[in-house]
């Protein structure tokens, strides 16, 4: 497809891709209504961000009405849609501190928050939550993300990371791409999904010893984190499945 005029390419591929991200989120059921985003740096033009729109559902996403704002949520150039600034005050918080952070993404799913509600957060129980052995961070729930102060707060808990609960709400991913975004939030999500379901079966818990853990973090580091062709791999699936479903993502 070409690209339209007003947008230069590499802006108009980055604009397909987070829309795409966003209907993938839709499938899912990731989404909050209206709320949370996923966001992506704008290529070429440093301190500016991709944003859904504010009030449309993530099915009504499309390439060419996603928001263009600065990294204090101010609209750049024009928009017939509003942005929600509180929603932006977590992603600014990671953009600001992490310039590999080209992506961010936030969620509000029963599994994600149900673990987000827990002392102890994610348990090394699954497959998928070995990967995150003693790479997932944890910020304390401060109320609605009305203020500026908690961003260096949120980012100084995430620090290096690519993945955290934010304890009492929800998930939050980032990653150099949407791909790697999108791979962490793929399997934080399904380690969820799994912890709560082995809780409530009534069985017992099988822990495996923390080397295990460890070591099957440090393999998929190898495999997919570091090499990065894993998760480009899936997403490639992923966005030609979704783009089978809707013929509207990149217009």
């Amino acid at each position: 497809m070409s690209t339209p005029k007003q947008y230069a390419p590499a802006e108009w591929a980055a604009r397909c891709e987070l829309a795409c991200a966003y209907r993938l989120f839709d499938q899912f059921g990731w989404h909050e209504l209206i709320y949370n985003h996923i966001t992506l740096r704008v290529p070429q033009e440093p301190g500016h961000f991709l944003i859904n729109p504010f009030g449309l559902l993530y099915h009504e996403v499309r390439a060419s009405n996603l928001v263009k704002i600065d990294i204090d949520g101010n609209i750049v150039g024009r928009s017939e849609h509003p942005v929600n600034p509180a929603g932006f005050i977590v992603h600014s918080a990671v953009h600001r501190a992490r310039e590999d952070a080209h992506c961010v993404m936030h969620t509000h799913t029963t599994a994600g928050s149900a673990v987000a509600c827990q002392s102890d957060g994610l348990l090394p129980l699954s497959f998928a939550s070995f990967f995150y052995a003693d790479r997932l961070a944890y910020h304390d729930f401060e109320g609605i993300t009305f203020e500026a102060g908690e961003r260096d707060r949120l980012s100084g808990n995430l620090g290096t990371k690519n993945a955290m609960v934010l304890r009492n709400h929800g998930l939050l991913t980032c990653g150099a791409s949407v791909a790697d975004a999108f791979a962490e939030m793929y399997h934080l999500q399904r380690a969820c999904e799994i912890q709560l379901a082995a809780q409530s079966s009534g069985a017992s818990l099988r822990f495996p010893p923390a080397e295990v853990s460890g070591r099957t973090a440090r393999q998929f580091d190898q495999s997919a984190r570091e090499a990065g062709q894993q998760n480009e791999l899936l997403f490639g699936a992923m966005r030609r499945w979704v783009h089978r479903l809707s013929a509207d993502i990149c217009t």
